[in-house]
């Protein structure tokens, strides 16, 4: 499978620092990476990263090159969500390239009440 991967260098995660929040989404999708066998691809060669920290980038280079890939892994809805609430068109298009999109920490929300 060959997928592409998100982290949010702008949030601060369970009060970790910037720095370490990185850190932590980096390590967790990385351990997924290996476990799932998901070669990353690198669609700009000018990126300094192998992952992508700007939404907007992403579906830039996914229109130039016009090709599907198998999966978009970020590590929380918390990492995305902005993205998602300030540009849901976008956000539609960006999902629209790939087959699957994977969560890595699939944390529930606490303020979403489950029916029992």
């Amino acid at each position: 499978m060959k997928g592409i991967y998100f982290i949010n260098d702008r949030i601060s995660l369970n009060g970790l620092s910037k720095e370490e929040s990185i850190s932590l989404q980096e390590q967790s999708i990385k351990n997924y990476l290996s476990d799932q066998n998901i070669q990353i691809v690198k669609l700009n060669p000018y990126q300094l990263n192998e992952y992508y920290t700007i939404p907007h980038a992403l579906l830039y280079d996914l229109k130039k090159g016009k090709s599907g890939f198998d999966c978009f892994i970020y590590y929380s809805l918390q990492t995305i969500e902005d993205f998602i609430y300030t540009y849901p068109a976008k956000w539609l298009i960006l999902k629209s390239f790939f087959k699957e999109i994977i969560i890595v920490d699939k944390q529930t929300d606490l303020n979403v009440q489950k029916v029992i």
